[in-house]
């Protein structure tokens, strides 16, 4: 399944744009598009994720991001933590998904759940 984009709002959105585009940036995701309190962040021609403040938060959400490599999820780990992310999971294997599933998880602004997640096995 491909997605074109997914949204939700935000209660800050200037805290929320300033976590999501540092945590983010070593996935090589970058504000695509954005207008008055809303944005969307991603890769030009890929699934995009849209937030905004047009309402209330929906409450904690998990969203997951692919990781080209594991090192990308540790430093999509660290980025998060220094943009005001809080711990949910330090990067590591999950073997209880499979063998290679490799993740760290995030806690944003509004308590979202954001992982990066890398599939592959250590290069």
């Amino acid at each position: 399944m491909v997605i074109d984009h997914i949204g939700f709002n935000v209660s800050d959105f200037p805290s929320s744009k300033a976590f999501f585009t540092q945590a983010l940036a070593p996935l090589g995701f970058t504000i695509t598009q954005e207008g008055e309190g809303w944005a969307m962040i991603g890769k030009v021609g890929e699934g995009q994720l849209w937030f905004g403040s047009f309402g209330p938060s929906p409450g904690p959400i998990h969203v997951a991001f692919a990781a080209a490599n594991r090192e990308q999820v540790r430093q999509f780990y660290a980025s998060a933590l220094a943009s005001g992310g809080k711990d949910n999971g330090p990067p590591g294997l999950r073997p209880h998904y499979h063998a290679n599933y490799y993740g760290a998880f995030v806690l944003g602004p509004d308590g979202h759940n954001i992982e990066a997640v890398c599939h592959a096995p250590e290069v």
